[in-house]
């Protein structure tokens, strides 16, 4: 999957607590740049864990380790301290958050292989591994989906993009049972350009259980990723995985099922001055292909465009996450191609009140 928030307002309302905490990882830098940490200030091994956490020798609760790697991740200038602490000693006393642990769970010792496994995750996010790496799977939707360097990661707002999609299956459904003599709705047919872990595709798949997914990416390691995913969670009889690029010559492979109802979309829409301002765990861990959107961030955008028409039924639509810059530039440049008889239908704004989400529909002929 592609993506990451672009502008410095979008980043500041990313900075709430709550946000921040969902996110896991900031995707850009605050103001005052990157951090330029070299490696590790303060090593783990020099303040032993049972020394530092426990008047008993030998004894550590779970609470003890939260607050100890705290300490080490903030001596270290790892971002989200706290937050990575919680869901790495959770993630080993197998819980989602660790607010979600009951009072036994907090303050009953852990055993020695408990310490070493919160010791060996900790050390990765020393490493400025993003969290969702290091726990090896992170939810989305109502899905709990592996993750593994270097697939992009899916972000919070992306869930919105879905939740836009749904919101206009079922608004397309609501209509036609409104008629006099209901048209028999078809299977809907999705194409998902960028698939990365499979977060939208597999989340479309189960909202929409008569649909089928055709899902592309260009990285084989997203292709695997993505496959996997579907394997998991039991729908892999109804997605379609190709691993090639986007393109012209790619339209007759992508309509394997059909005319396409609907494409989405969260592709590589950074401006490309702008990716040297990236958090380090994303510049040293994901793949940076999946971000860069070229001089002006619709370099993939202009492409999944292009290709919509041979694709689309009539009346189909593309919805597409983008930078908060792109919805006027989307639009005059639909407007400088009438030949490929799309128009932007609807702007959505993500859960910081920025342009984020567009709805393009094809105009039948």
């Amino acid at each position: 999957m592609w993506k990451a928030a672009t502008d410095f307002t979008t980043m500041r309302c990313l900075t709430h607590p709550l946000l921040r905490r969902l996110l896991g990882l900031s995707p850009l830098c605050l103001p005052g740049g990157l951090s330029q940490s070299k490696g590790p200030i303060l090593s783990p091994k020099r303040l032993p864990l049972r020394q530092s956490c426990s008047a008993r020798p030998g004894l550590v609760t779970a609470t003890d380790a939260v607050n100890y790697w705290q300490k080490v991740f903030e001596a270290n200038g790892i971002p989200e301290a706290r937050e990575s602490s919680e869901y790495i000693v959770s993630f080993v006393l197998g819980a989602k958050t660790f607010q979600s642990l009951n009072s036994k769970s907090l303050y009953t010792p852990l055993t020695a292989v408990q310490q070493e496994q919160i010791q060996q995750l900790s050390n990765k996010r020393l490493e400025r591994m993003p969290v969702q790496y290091v726990l090896g799977e992170w939810d989305f939707q109502d899905l709990t989906l592996k993750m593994r360097p270097p697939v992009f990661i899916p972000r919070p707002e992306t869930e919105d993009l879905v939740s836009i999609v749904l919101e206009e299956e079922s608004q397309k459904c609501e209509k036609n049972s409104g008629l006099c003599f209901p048209v028999p709705v078809p299977h809907p047919v999705i194409l998902e350009i960028g698939c990365g872990s499979g977060a939208i595709a597999l989340s479309l798949l189960c909202k929409l259980p008569q649909s089928r997914v055709i899902a592309v990416d260009k990285e084989e390691a997203a292709v695997d990723l993505t496959r996997e995913n579907a394997h998991r969670l039991q729908l892999e009889e109804r997605i379609h995985i190709l691993h090639h690029d986007v393109s012209y010559s790619s339209a007759k492979q992508l309509l394997f099922w059909g005319p396409i109802d609907f494409i989405v979309s969260n592709p590589p829409y950074v401006f490309h001055e702008d990716m040297a301002c990236l958090d380090t765990e994303i510049l040293r861990y994901e793949d940076l292909d999946a971000l860069d959107g070229g001089d002006d961030g619709m370099r993939v955008i202009k492409t999944i465009l292009a290709l919509a028409p041979s694709l689309l039924k009539d009346s189909g639509s593309v919805f597409l996450e983008v930078d908060p810059r792109h919805p006027d530039m989307v639009e005059n440049w639909l407007q400088a191609h009438p030949n490929l008889l799309l128009v932007l239908r609807a702007i959505h704004k993500d859960f910081c009140g920025k342009p984020r989400f567009l709805h393009i529909q094809k105009q039948s002929r």
